[in-house]
């Protein structure tokens, strides 16, 4: 719900009744992860998507029965076997969808709305719903934001009830807190004892948080490229190069940051997390060597060093004599990218591009032709038990 959520925003503005289909859990080749959402309003306008068109026609009529009837339904999409063009994933996975109303007299509609609304402003926030579980608690929702955020004011709290205890409630908030601080969306179980309801439960947790980002250092055309890439893959990108006359708005127009300073210097004083891409592309020993020294000790996604492998064996003795370990040049990815064959400034930013996000998604950069590799490893897998299926 949260990946569409400015569009929903500017609807809970302007009053408009609607319902949302949530990806709640996955098995197989499914298309979406969890999280991914489809959205129809009062007058029939649908945004976003839960299947890339698989299932759509059908989770759209879920979502204007939902609007009819005020109830919200958990329902299963599977391959068709008899006839791969009728309603299912002709890609032969498995999702489960959680169909929400959201109208004047739903309950909960003002939590939602806030969690909506902190995501399209960019602030980090989780939202948690009850999935399976009693139908008097469907549709319930616990927002908890980031703590560090300027008037967030909940110092730990949370905002709504799923309705049926207050430990419920904690318990939910606490799940919700620790997937906003690892910036994940996933599905949490809660035991029979913990939900205070008599059966067990499985709450959906959506977390949006602010873009990761990509700090590139090396103020060169290979740079430029990447920045275009790193901004379609969603990152905020940094270009950071002790050379003004190279670090100009008018080499990197897509930036979001340009800084000019020794790359070390800004490295220090700048913010990075566990989402943070590093991409080194100076490849001279004067800069490189000081910046990767501490590079390699932050809790950083990925450090990536551009290089000859010449380059690379020298850079990394010079590494050594400045005391990182072999442990801590084990981290590094260098020459960076993945053997594509590049290049040209593009096919390099590619190849680039492709081992970052093999490294974020757990991929193993190999052609899936032949191969016998999950095509999406980590998804999270839908329940073995039956929801009710119209595949």
């Amino acid at each position: 719900m949260l990946d569409i959520a400015e569009e929903l925003h500017r609807w809970v503005e302007q009053g408009r009744d609607f319902a949302v289909a949530t990806v709640v859990a996955v098995g197989g080749s499914a298309p979406r992860q969890p999280g991914a959402a489809l959205a129809v309003d009062s007058d029939g306008t649908a945004i976003g998507s839960v299947s890339g068109g698989c299932v759509e026609g059908a989770v759209y009529e879920l979502c204007q029965q939902a609007l009819e009837d005020g109830e919200t339904v958990l329902e299963r999409f599977g391959y068709s076997d008899d006839d791969a063009f009728a309603v299912g994933l002709t890609c032969g996975g498995i999702i489960d969808i959680l169909v929400t109303p959201v109208r004047a007299d739903t309950p909960g509609r003002e939590v939602l709305a806030a969690a909506l609304s902190a995501a399209a402003r960019g602030r980090a926030a989780a939202v948690a719903r009850i999935t399976q579980g009693p139908a008097e608690l469907m549709g319930r929702a616990i927002l908890v934001r980031d703590d560090s955020e300027p008037g967030s004011g909940l110092g730990g709290g949370y905002e709504g009830s799923l309705g049926g205890h207050p430990e419920l409630d904690r318990t939910a908030a606490g799940e919700a807190r620790a997937l906003l601080d690892a910036g994940r969306t996933g599905t949490v179980e809660i035991g029979e004892s913990g939900s205070r309801c008599g059966q067990p439960l499985t709450l959906l947790v959506e977390s949006s948080v602010p873009p990761p980002r990509m700090i590139v250092f090396g103020a060169i055309d290979f740079a430029a490229a990447l920045v275009r890439i790193g901004k379609f893959l969603g990152y905020h990108v940094t270009v950071c190069d002790a050379r003004p006359v190279f670090a100009t708005p008018t080499r990197f127009p897509d930036a979001d940051d340009i800084v000019v300073e020794w790359p070390h210097k800004y490295l220090e004083r700048t913010r990075t997390d566990g989402r943070t891409v590093l991409c080194v592309l100076t490849h001279d020993a004067k800069f490189d060597v000081p910046l990767l020294r501490l590079a390699l000790r932050l809790p950083v996604a990925y450090v990536g060093a551009m290089g000859s492998r010449r380059t690379h064996l020298d850079r990394n003795e010079r590494l050594r004599d400045v005391g990182v370990t072999e442990l801590e040049l084990a981290r590094l990815r260098s020459p960076i990218g993945l053997d594509l064959g590049a290049r040209t400034p593009e096919e390099t930013a590619l190849s680039i591009a492709s081992e970052i996000v093999a490294n974020r998604r757990g991929g193993s950069g190999v052609a899936l032709t032949g191969a016998h590799t999950p095509i999406h490893p980590d998804g999270v897998r839908a329940p073995s038990g039956r929801i009710g299926s119209v595949a």
